[in-house]
């Protein structure tokens, strides 16, 4: 929402006002006697006076709305980060109580194993026996054979049956091994993934501690005189009140919030990976507006452009890190609508924010 025809504005301004005069001048001259042509100057210049603010409305609504979509934009980017995180552990937690479960029934699958296959050698064992026995009592008589025949085959039978089981066993238990490494694989993954996005949280957060450190040493004396640092939400904000740059009603920075603000500038000089926003912020109470300030709005907007320039002019932080933003009344710090309150709403914020690049290309990943 940076105005760059301001000058422009001006001139042409001062230009239509000499030929009111003029006209006017002529009018009284001829003694009051207004002509054709006075009267189509009047209408001209009337209507030039009108449309002036219009076109300039539309174009700061137009700035603004944009502005405010893309502050929007990256609250709405921060929260489904945070809240994709959050999914991430809760899954690894999830996946860490199959993984026991699973552990737990591969050993019970893993003990009847082994008892089915002690059981199959018995078996086994069995059948010799009676083999042997048959072999020896064969000479007694067909019945005594019969009856150890149908045990023998009895016994073939569950002998049979025990080794189907024990190969469904065998087969369950390769196939929860493999659902067992897999699973086991897939966390690692997982917390590996939650380990390098913690990393680089972290990273940003330390950083941006550090930054906070950094502008309270170079505005120190400052502090609690019209000026706070606060770190929230991954950013820092720096909060100047209005008397601390402009005088009531204006947008010129006084000498005063120029040197703060030239101080701010030289720290942000030494981090040139995080982003810039500023962002003016009025009270409540309805301006008379004349000339290019019609309202809280536009006093808003030219103030934070008025911070940029001294920004940009005062130090080597890229114009590409910047934006300014006109907040107006809308976004108070104190709702009691006291003289109090409506001072600490009057202010300017910069709100440092680190750039997520590498986040986002992890999470592309």
């Amino acid at each position: 929402m940076v105005f760059n025809n301001g000058l422009f504005i001006k001139k042409r301004n001062a230009l239509l006002t000499l030929m009111y005069l003029r006209i006017l001048l002529s009018i009284k001259t001829d003694q009051m006697r207004l002509t054709k042509q006075h009267i189509i100057y009047i209408l001209i210049v009337g209507t030039l006076f009108s449309c002036v603010p219009a076109k300039k409305y539309e174009e700061l609504k137009s700035r603004q709305d944009a502005c405010r979509d893309e502050i929007s934009a990256l609250k709405t980017l921060n929260q489904n980060l945070e809240e994709e995180n959050n999914e991430l552990k809760s899954s690894i937690e999830l996946n860490k109580k199959e993984l026991e479960q699973l552990k737990n029934d591969v050993a019970k699958d893993k003990a009847d194993y082994d008892a089915m296959k002690k059981s199959y050698s018995t078996l086994k064992e069995t059948y010799r026996l009676l083999s042997e026995r048959q072999s020896a009592q064969s000479s007694n008589g067909k019945t005594a054979t019969d009856k150890l025949m149908k045990q023998l085959q009895a016994t073939q039978l569950d002998l049979q049956a025990q080794e189907d089981a024990l190969r469904t066993l065998e087969t369950s238990l390769l196939n929860k091994e493999a659902a067992l490494k897999k699973l086991s694989t897939d966390l690692e993954a997982r917390e590996k993934r939650v380990n390098e996005l913690e990393a680089i949280i972290n990273k940003k957060d330390a950083a941006l501690a550090n930054l906070k450190k950094k502008v309270k040493e170079a505005l120190l004396g400052f502090e609690n005189n019209g000026l706070t640092i606060e770190q929230k939400n991954g950013k820092v904000y720096v909060s100047l009140d209005e008397s601390l740059l402009f005088a009531s009603g204006k947008y010129d920075v006084g000498s005063k919030g120029t040197e703060v603000l030239k101080k701010l500038a030289k720290v942000l000089e030494t981090s040139s990976d995080i982003d810039i926003v500023v962002e003016g912020h009025t009270d409540n109470v309805p301006l008379k507006g004349k000339g290019d300030i019609a309202d809280n709005w536009d006093l808003s907007v030219k103030r934070a452009t008025s911070v940029v320039k001294i920004i940009t002019n005062n130090s080597n932080v890229s114009p590409k890190r910047l934006t300014a933003a006109g907040r107006g009344e809308y976004l108070p710090l104190d709702l009691t609508n006291t003289t109090e309150g409506r001072k600490k709403n009057r202010r300017i914020e910069v709100i440092l924010t680190p750039k997520l690049d590498e986040l986002f290309e992890l999470l592309g990943e």
